[in-house]
């Protein structure tokens, strides 16, 4: 079976949690490879096996080469696996619908790594992953090498999920649209948002620059997220994880950290062979304030 046509049957699995985003009608999939709504707004998905539901030109900041450094480095290194964990072990906790498969979206979900991992950890439970991104850079890497998901570039502003039918959004380290989160979620669903805090990768900061960058706050984001939703649990993760001479090559390409340092201070950065390296992450656990 072709990754077009296998992209489409996953898609048909939660094809009720899923809308046209252009009219908001309901869709079906065709079994040639196509999401098409009544109105006859049609996306073919692709031969990686992912649907592109844009319906306007964007660009975004991210490239190629970046989304190959973060995939390399998740897979390679472990240095996200406590946050898998902690994931995972939140969706376990909830009460998933027993007639369909739960629906478990990652907003912002880049190259696809994340929800690979989190979905491995949830081997054995009846839950389909939807991961969107509007850079399809790194939707196409998602789709060609997972086969766990369905995979869509998208716009979150015009979403292509249905009114509540999401039962966990996991935001991790993106940008959010709380409004809209709210209307995707089913009752009872959850929003887990993953914001780094103050010592997140402190030693690249401290190596790449000598400003405020060098140090983070998360109250502004963490002030958001309590206006619109109803925090029920805040998980905070400290750890450090050593990386080798290349993976630390690959860090510095997956972050937007190194876009604009001194170039001296990179090379100095990356002139060792390992570094221990601390992952600070607060996991906001919340439900809508209207429910």
């Amino acid at each position: 079976m072709s990754k077009r046509i296998d992209g489409a049957r996953r898609a048909a699995r939660i094809v009720h949690a899923l809308k046209c985003p252009v009219c908001g009608n309901p869709v079906h999939i065709e079994d040639d490879g196509r999401l098409l709504c009544m109105e006859n707004h049609s996306f073919d998905f692709a031969k990686q096996g992912y649907v592109n539901v844009l319906t306007r030109p964007a660009g975004g900041h991210y490239d190629k080469e970046l989304f190959e450094a973060r995939r390399r480095i998740m897979m390679d290194s472990g240095l996200y696996a406590p946050f898998h964990k902690a994931v995972a072990d939140l969706v376990r906790e909830r009460s998933l619908p027993s007639v369909m498969p739960g629906v478990l979206a990652d907003i912002g979900c880049g190259e696809g790594t994340h929800l690979h991992r989190i979905l491995q950890q949830l081997s054995g439970m009846d839950v389909m992953g939807a991961g969107l991104d509007i850079a399809k850079e790194g939707v196409q890497l998602a789709a060609r090498d997972f086969q766990d998901a369905v995979w869509l570039v998208g716009d979150l502003a015009q979403s292509p999920f249905a009114d509540h039918s999401i039962h966990v959004i996991l935001n991790i380290l993106s940008p959010s649209n709380y409004e809209e989160f709210t209307r995707m979620l089913a009752p009872g669903g959850l929003l887990i948002k993953a914001v780094p805090a103050s010592g997140y990768l402190r030693e690249l900061r401290e190596a790449l620059y000598s400003d405020k960058r060098r140090t983070y706050s998360n109250e502004e984001t963490i002030g958001l997220f309590d206006r619109h939703f109803r925090r029920t649990e805040t998980i905070p993760l400290r750890y450090s994880v050593r990386l080798d001479r290349l993976q630390l090559e690959d860090l510095v390409r997956m972050t937007p950290l190194s876009w604009s340092p001194d170039p001296a201070a990179v090379k100095a950065f990356l002139n060792r062979d390992f570094a221990e390296i601390t992952v600070e992450l607060d996991l906001l656990v919340g439900e809508p304030g209207d429910w």
